[in-house]
């Protein structure tokens, strides 16, 4: 299976390390005295940028906010290498973090590294060689789910996070923080978007709990055991992890979730999710339910949260594009996805089905 390994290409132009300013840093922060330093980039995610960084013989993964971002809390290094910190004596799949840099000096911007959890990443494209039964599928789902539920029972106070969680209503705080960054990053008129944003600030419910949440929870975030696929070995992107209303954690997990039935969206987050065997987003709501026993009745609000949620990323993301703080073509098309994602919206509000 070592195919099917998650494996780093070369950096893409304009995302340059400076390696004789890492090499120097390591060096004098971590243990050893390599003198070598290769440095390799992941190129999934649209957000947070991720490295492999060869030292001599070790392998470490450096994570940096993006070229050009001007959304600070989304790319707080610090507060991911201390979560990090926190939760991996806790929960076993969030990575070991090994050293921050605050000085801008050393990258053009703060980061950090951490061990590499090297496995398979199942992404939109499925890998060859892989053959998926649709029982496998349906383990793979289940794994997915329980291990998301273990997440949601992390006493975060007993490891020291208390303080992420803010006064005050999480759900309400998001729906509209959210619709707030859409109308500041705006490039186009998406009247579907805005009816989604309508819909949520009319039918805000009041938080049905305050657990530790990822925010980004959906299949390529997950490490899987090369030998084992419905074993979860690690759990990655933690930037927008925080205290809050496990539903909109759901909820945001369910956006990312394809199914047959879909409005085409340019792009899969995962393959597996059309797979024969595997569950429909329904399913996935329902087995939740019944592993943490929480209320999952008003699941559309969620899903349709996680839509816009999802809509606005791809938004922002697009106008650091259009703006030319990114080179990356990938994100040339991010537009059409932002208009797709608002019609699941509406045909989900115009059915009542996730």
């Amino acid at each position: 299976m070592a195919q099917l390994l998650d494996e780093p290409r070369p950096v893409r132009d304009g995302e340059e390390l400076d390696v004789a300013r890492l090499a120097a840093w390591l060096r004098d922060t971590l243990p050893g005295n390599a003198e070598t330093v290769e440095v390799r980039q992941f190129p999934s995610g649209f957000s947070n940028l991720t490295y492999l960084v060869c030292w001599g013989d070790e392998e470490l993964v450096l994570r940096r906010p993006p070229v050009g971002s001007k959304v600070k809390a989304a790319h707080d290094m610090s507060r991911e290498y201390r979560v990090l910190s926190a939760l991996h004596p806790v929960y076993a799949p969030a990575p070991r973090p090994l050293a921050y840099c605050d000085d801008a000096d050393v990258l053009g911007a703060p980061f950090y590294v951490m061990e590499r959890v090297k496995g398979v990443i199942l992404r939109g494209k499925k890998p060859a060689g892989f053959e998926c039964t649709p029982e496998l599928a349906r383990r793979c789902c289940e794994v997915f789910v329980d291990n998301f539920a273990r997440l949601h029972e992390v006493d975060y106070e007993a490891i020291g996070l208390g303080d992420l969680r803010r006064e005050g209503s999480f759900t309400e705080r998001q729906v509209n923080g959210w619709i707030d960054r859409y109308h500041r990053s705006q490039t186009d008129d998406i009247p579907a978007i805005e009816r989604l944003a309508a819909y949520l600030r009319d039918n805000c419910p009041a938080d049905t709990d305050a657990v530790f949440i990822h925010n980004d929870y959906k299949f390529d975030n997950l490490v899987l055991d090369p030998d084992d696929f419905t074993r979860i070995i690690g759990v990655l992107d933690w930037e927008m992890c925080t205290i809050g209303d496990p539903l909109m954690d759901l909820g945001v997990a369910l956006s990312y979730w394809n199914e047959p039935k879909d409005i085409s969206l340019g792009i899969v987050p995962c393959f597996l999710t059309l797979e024969p065997g595997c569950m429909t987003r329904r399913e996935v709501v329902e087995n939740y339910g019944a592993r943490t026993g929480r209320d999952v009745s008003n699941m559309l609000f969620y899903f349709v949260f996680g839509l816009l949620k999802l809509a606005v990323i791809a938004q922002q993301i697009f106008y650091r594009y259009k703006q030319g703080l990114t080179k990356d073509e990938r994100f040339a098309s991010l537009i059409f996805v932002v208009g797709a994602l608002g019609m699941m919206g509406e045909k989900a509000l115009d059915t009542g089905e996730l």
